[in-house]
């Protein structure tokens, strides 16, 4: 049973936005996993999108000033690294605001079997529309954007460039 103290905190701590996608919020990523109280101490569990992500510094001490600010005086802030974060994580809302904003969401991660990654020796083959336009017809122009979770992409029917978060 959450308590009522963890469930105020879990809404404050959902307002906490990511740092290199700003348009959503911790819980919109996915990568807010839990928010519980302690002995008098609320404890936030979260899940870096990837290993190492530079991000997550930033990710924790946002969410010590928003929940401090609101008035709990004690958090802790854990990294939870199982179960791996997926892209699937990302709520509807989160890709309807990465689609506003003219970020290509991900589309279904790749089904894989517990602790196996497949070997491919060839290029993701992806089909990702545009952002701007709905066109499927787009170009991977570089694996990595401004971010190693997204990617660089070109619509070939309306021109415009675009990033993709990528399918993890």
């Amino acid at each position: 049973m959450v308590s009522g103290v963890a469930a105020r905190a879990r809404a404050v701590a959902g307002t906490v936005t990511d740092p290199e996608l700003p348009m959503l919020t911790l819980a919109d990523l996915g990568v807010l996993r839990e928010v519980s109280e302690v002995d008098g101490k609320v404890v936030v569990s979260i899940t870096p999108t990837y290993t190492g992500c530079p991000a997550m510094d930033t990710m924790r001490d946002d969410l010590v000033h928003a929940l401090t600010r609101a008035g709990y005086p004690e958090v802790e802030v854990r990294t939870v690294l199982q179960p791996a974060w997926s892209s699937d994580w990302i709520t509807a809302d989160g890709r309807r605001k990465l689609a506003e904003a003219g970020i290509a969401p991900p589309g279904a991660a790749p089904d894989r079997p517990a602790g196996r990654i497949p070997l491919t020796l060839g290029p993701p083959r992806r089909r990702v529309p545009c952002p701007r336009c709905g066109a499927d017809d787009t170009e991977l122009r570089s694996e990595f954007g401004a971010t190693a979770c997204k990617s660089l992409r070109r619509c070939r029917a309306c021109g415009e460039p675009f990033e993709h978060v990528k399918e993890i």
